[in-house]
């Protein structure tokens, strides 16, 4: 077990990929984050497979569509038979851990998830199911669960959520030990409510925030999108922004103070650095807020791989890949077998310069609102049951203002991409296919 490599994954919530320099972001530079890409490998188009926390976190770790692992909405208990990639590290002898948000255990909230409740990752002491609270307090009594304060009390460098769970990732990254370990941080930020600590609260500017022409008309919006249209005025909307890039300039210190824990311990080249987020957020595209739409910024978000006995530095894997992929794709890095209940695809070879027969396309899943679509590099198609349909080019139309669904001169598209659609909802039995066939 001594060779086998250790594996770290940072996870954020709700982490657009223009928010990283790596990904083409302007607005905050990310220099520990972009390291990752720059000593490894950036995967530039990987999409969660639903856009929303609880179904996309269970796709995460267990390899499974929502339907299968149970959690296809938010606050659903992911099914206790599922197998995670942390178990079968755990059944292989690797030390595993978890700290941060959970959000697959149901309702419960702050929810500091019981032991007997890891789904393999046995160390679970600072893992919590729910919260986006700004403050976290170590309590002194042995076995008791820390102290979380109210939204609006804000923490400190040694409070603040983000600073918080990086020092509890440094301490079980700094542990005597003599097996490898697997550990997974989940910040709970960018995610809202949009604040965080000193300095990074001014770090931007509210007049400096850029905003997205498509909030300004809802004309090119089909039903479902001007429903749900929820963005400020542009005030509220800039200082909103401001307070995201601070939020995600800490997250970056922190991942670079982890970061060198590892070199400080000479083993950052033995450790498997992953660093993603479970879905994106709109910030006033389209006249949105959050995620849990359709459009592509909810779906794609950054995914940096770093590990440099298999990837080469500098790679660029531009094949679409999901979410659900992860699971089978970081098992078969490691050369670890799968449990074979897995419905992604394991993209290790892509990683590593390999030619594989990849299917290059990404598929949406959303049973709780009836929604089920596909990405590929050049289009995405959604189908949404009785309501508005959308294709939009993403080449020729990243902003997706000009809907081609029912353009006559796509039809060929739109009936490749729905075969393709069908053919997988029935392969891995969910529940969209009998609508997707009704109509």
């Amino acid at each position: 077990m001594s060779q086998q490599p250790n594996l770290l994954v940072i996870h954020t919530d709700q982490q657009s990929w223009w928010s990283v320099s790596a990904c083409g972001g302007t607005l905050v530079h990310t220099p520990h984050t972009d390291s990752l890409a720059e000593e490894g490998a950036i995967l530039t188009n990987y999409f969660n497979t639903t856009a929303v926390c609880t179904p996309s976190r269970g796709c995460l770790i267990t390899g499974r569509y929502p339907h299968a692992h149970g959690a296809y909405r938010n606050n659903l208990s992911i099914n206790r038979d599922e197998v995670t990639f942390a178990q079968i590290l755990l059944d292989q002898g690797y030390d595993t851990g978890y700290g941060g948000k959970w959000h697959l255990d149901g309702l419960r909230r702050p929810g500091w998830v019981h032991e007997d409740r890891g789904m393999g990752f046995a160390d679970n002491q600072y893992m919590f199911n729910r919260g986006h609270w700004k403050k976290i307090e170590d309590t002194p009594m042995n076995g008791v669960q820390p102290t979380i304060f109210p939204y609006e009390v804000t923490g400190d460098e040694t409070t603040y959520p983000t600073d918080w769970l990086a020092k509890k990732t440094i301490e079980f990254i700094n542990r005597e030990r003599d097996k490898p370990f697997c550990y997974m941080v989940s910040i709970p930020d960018p995610h809202g409510p949009f604040h965080t600590r000193a300095p990074y609260s001014d770090m931007y500017k509210p007049e400096d925030m850029p905003l997205p022409d498509t909030r300004l008309t809802e004309d090119h919006l089909p039903a479902w999108a001007k429903a749900a249209r929820s963005a400020p005025k542009d005030d509220r909307l800039r200082q909103a922004k401001a307070w995201y890039c601070g939020e995600v300039k800490l997250i970056d210190d922190c991942v670079g103070k982890i970061l060198d824990a590892l070199r400080q311990k000479g083993i950052l080249d033995q450790t498997i650095v992953v660093f993603t987020s479970d879905h994106g957020e709109y910030m006033g595209e389209h006249g949105l807020m959050g995620k849990n739409q359709l459009y592509e910024t909810a779906h794609r978000v950054p995914m940096m791989i770093r590990w440099p006995e298999k990837i080469k530095a500098g790679t660029r894997v531009e094949q679409c890949i999901g979410s659900v992929d992860f699971h089978p794709t970081i098992l078969g890095l490691m050369g670890v077998a799968c449990c074979g209940r897995e419905q992604g695809q394991d993209a290790s070879a892509l990683l590593q310069g390999q030619e594989a027969g990849w299917g290059d396309v990404a598929f949406i899943h959303h049973a709780s609102l009836n929604r089920a679509g596909i990405f590929t590099p050049e289009y995405e198609l959604a189908y949404v049951r009785d309501n508005e349909h959308i294709l939009f080019s993403r080449r020729e139309d990243p902003d997706q203002v000009d809907n081609l669904f029912g353009d006559p001169d796509y039809q060929g598209v739109i009936d490749n991409l729905t075969e393709q659609i069908v053919a997988h909802n029935e392969a891995v039995e969910a529940p969209a296919t009998e609508w997707l066939k009704a109509m």
